[in-house]
């Protein structure tokens, strides 16, 4: 217990699923985070015996983004997300908002196309072709278009918490796995365009990708407020928490959409920050490219620029 009388986690007592779910130890999420993390590993060991160079930062981000989603489908909370509305949010948040970020951070694509060997032959596609042409297909400008992004993004809170569909998915391990494996791949398609380094068929600039990430948060602080302020369990599957964990459902959808509101403002602000680093980056890089093109041309732009200045000078002189 905590000094205010509350149990904490670790407090609470054992309890039963039911609905014959035992899923502490997702052996989906399990295996996908370990492939996702040795997959990578690998990239990154191939680059290094090549001789070149990957972020320790990009490597960092990404272990972390995969850690992120191992804690929340892989240990207990999974199983008290079953339960407990709160944790379940918990859940949401991290795995839609936070991995999708760190994940994106740590550029995978970029990773990917650098490791994966050209095709032997010309004309012959192998992994690393058909990575690049899903990349400008059709498809990937469609999912990564803010059209598509946003409007799903918000679908994901809304048209899910709010109709049958999640108490239906809920029912069933499958239907429980293919609800965040959506959550995770909205996030990863909301985010990429916005702030992820790998390239994609939608790179808008600075100031669009801003208001890109700003025009989906106030529907998603509406849908936390809508939690805090409801007068009744909202959600069927957690109006009936069990008796041994001792939590008032009510309370417990408040507290759940206390955490909604309070993923609407950070993750923003962490991204936001990254995305004016990126830009301070991109100027400088900007800046390097057209200094080294002076050095090449011999500043001709400025040469023709004196030029014009001179023959003004000689035109008001003449007059």
């Amino acid at each position: 217990m905590d000094h205010s009388g509350h149990g904490t986690m670790t407090d609470l007592p054992p309890f039963t699923l039911g609905r014959g779910l035992q899923p502490s130890f997702d052996a989906f999420f399990a295996i996908g985070c370990l492939l996702a993390l040795l997959l990578y590993g690998y990239g990154v060991l191939r680059l290094v015996r090549r001789g070149d160079r990957w972020s320790i930062g990009r490597t960092v981000s990404f272990v972390i983004g995969v850690l992120s989603i191992a804690l929340v489908m892989c240990t207990q909370l999974n199983d008290y997300g079953m339960v407990m509305f709160s944790v379940h949010m918990v859940q949401h948040m991290v795995i839609s908002m936070l991995s999708p970020i760190l994940l994106l951070l740590g550029a995978p694509i970029t990773l990917a196309l650098r490791a994966m060997p050209v095709a032997s032959r010309r004309g012959r596609k192998g992994p690393r072709e058909l990575l690049l042409m899903l990349l400008h297909s059709r498809y990937m400008k469609v999912v990564t278009h803010p059209a598509f992004t946003i409007p799903m993004f918000i679908a994901s809170l809304y048209g899910l918490y709010f109709t049958p569909l999640f108490d239906f998915l809920m029912e069933s391990k499958p239907g429980h796995i293919a609800m965040m494996i959506h959550f995770l791949a909205v996030g990863l398609v909301f985010f990429w365009p916005i702030m992820g380094v790998d390239p994609g068929p939608h790179r808008p600039g600075y100031v669009m990708r801003m208001l890109e990430l700003f025009a989906g948060m106030p529907f998603h602080a509406f849908f936390g407020i809508a939690l805090m302020m409801a007068t009744e369990p909202m959600v069927g599957t957690y109006m009936h928490p069990p008796a041994s964990l001792g939590i008032d459902a009510l309370a417990d959808q408040e507290a759940g959409g206390g955490i909604a509101w309070a993923f609407s403002e950070i993750p923003s602000v962490v991204v936001l920050v990254a995305l004016l680093f990126q830009w301070r980056k991109s100027e400088e890089r900007e800046a390097k490219r057209k200094d080294r093109a002076a050095d090449r041309d011999g500043d001709k732009e400025l040469e023709a620029y004196n030029a014009y200045l001179a023959s003004l000078n000689a035109r008001s002189q003449q007059s």
